[in-house]
C-alpha cells in the first residue's frame, strides 16, 4: 500500500474509527476533518508560518471534495454489506469485499497525489530533516508494538488488537469465539521483522524521491508522475520476497476474518447490521449536511 494511501488511511482512520461506538461521534469528527488533518499532517512536515496557509486550503479544498464525491460510495459500500453480514461468508467472499473498500480509496489517493504536488516545491530541509525525525519516531512505535522480546506479549497485543476490530463489529465475544480469534491470530503469518523493512524502504524512498523533486525544480507535470510512480511502488514492493509475503498474508486475513464472522451469532451479526447502518447515516448524514456539526446531547 502506498504512504500516500496508508497517510489517508491513516488520517480517516484517526477521524472515523475512534467514533464508531459513539453516537454522531463519527459525523463530529469528520466535519472538523480539515483541522485534525492540518494538526495529523502536521506532525510529519512541521510546515512554517508562510506554509501553514496553503497546505490548510488545500485539505479544505480536499475535504470539501471527498464529502460529496467519495462519501456516498462509502455509505453505499456500507449499505450492500449491511445487507450479506447476516449470512455466512468464506475467504473469497471477505477478499472481495476488502478489494472493494482498498479501490474506493482510489480515487481519494488520485486527488491527494495531484493536490500534495503543488506543495511538493514549498518544501525545504527543515521540513525533510523533521520528516525524517517522524519516520524514526514511528518505527520505534512499531518495534515497541509489534515486536516485543517477549513473545507471549506480543501475541497477547496482537490478539487484542484483532479483538478490538472484531468488536468493534460484532460486539462482545464469547470464550469459544475468542479461542477462535486467539488460534487464528497463533496462525498467523504475519511478520513483524518484514514489515518493518519494507516500511523503513518505503520512507527511505519517500524522503529522496521528494528530495529530488525539490533540488531539480520539477515542473508540475513531473511531480504528479514521480509521485504516481512513488506510490505504485510502495503499493507493489520491488522486494519479490516482501510482494509474496504480502500476498499469503492478505489470502490468510480473508480466511480468518471469513472465520471469525461464521463464528458469530444471530445476535451478533444483528449487531453488526446494526452498526453498519448507523455508520452508513452518518456519513450520508455528512453529505446533506456539508457543515461542522454541533454534539446533541445523549448521542
Amino acid at each position: 500500500m502506498s504512504r500516500i494511501k496508508r497517510l489517508i488511511i491513516g488520517l480517516l482512520a484517526a477521524l472515523l474509527l475512534p467514533a464508531l461506538s459513539a453516537c454522531s461521534a463519527l459525523r463530529l469528527g469528520y466535519s472538523n476533518g480539515a483541522q485534525l488533518a492540518w494538526w495529523w499532517i502536521d506532525s510529519y512536515f512541521d510546515f512554517n508560518r508562510d506554509q501553514a496557509p496553503q497546505v490548510q486550503q488545500t485539505l479544505d479544498q480536499w475535504f470539501e471534495w471527498h464529502r460529496g464525491s467519495q462519501l456516498p460510495e462509502y455509505a453505499a459500500l456500507l449499505a450492500s454489506a449491511r445487507q450479506q453480514v447476516q449470512e455466512p461468508t468464506t475467504a473469497a467472499l471477505a477478499c472481495r469485499w476488502q478489494d472493494r473498500a482498498r479501490e474506493l480509496l482510489d480515487p481519494a489517493l488520485a486527488r491527494a497525489i495531484v493536490d500534495f504536488a503543488d506543495l511538493v516545491p514549498m518544501l525545504g530541509e527543515a521540513q525533510f530533516k523533521h520528516l525524517e525525525q517522524h519516520y524514526a519516531k514511528l518505527i520505534d512505535e512499531m518495534r515497541r508494538d509489534f515486536l516485543q522480546p517477549d513473545a507471549a506479549l506480543r501475541r497477547r497485543e496482537s490478539l487484542k488488537r484483532t479483538m478490538e476490530r472484531a468488536e468493534r463489529v460484532y460486539g462482545s465475544l464469547d470464550e469459544a469465539q475468542v479461542k477462535v480469534v486467539a488460534a487464528g491470530v497463533a496462525a498467523s503469518p504475519f511478520s513483524p521483522e518484514l514489515w518493518l523493512t519494507e516500511r523503513l524502504r518505503r520512507q527511505r524512498d519517500t524522503v529522496q524521491s521528494l528530495r529530488r523533486l525539490v533540488a531539480e525544480r520539477a515542473e508540475r507535470d513531473v511531480r504528479i508522475a514521480a509521485l504516481r510512480a512513488l506510490a505504485q511502488r510502495s503499493e507493489r514492493s520491488p522486494n519479490p520476497e516482501y510482494r509474496a509475503y504480502q500476498a499469503k498474508l492478505a489470502d490468510y486475513n480473508c480466511a480468518l476474518a471469513a472465520q471469525i464472522h461464521n463464528a458469530t451469532t444471530s445476535a451478533q451479526r444483528l449487531k453488526a447490521r446494526d452498526n453498519l447502518k448507523g455508520w452508513e447515516d452518518d456519513l450520508r448524514s455528512l453529505v446533506k449536511s456539508g457543515a461542522p456539526l454541533t454534539p446533541q446531547a445523549g448521542g
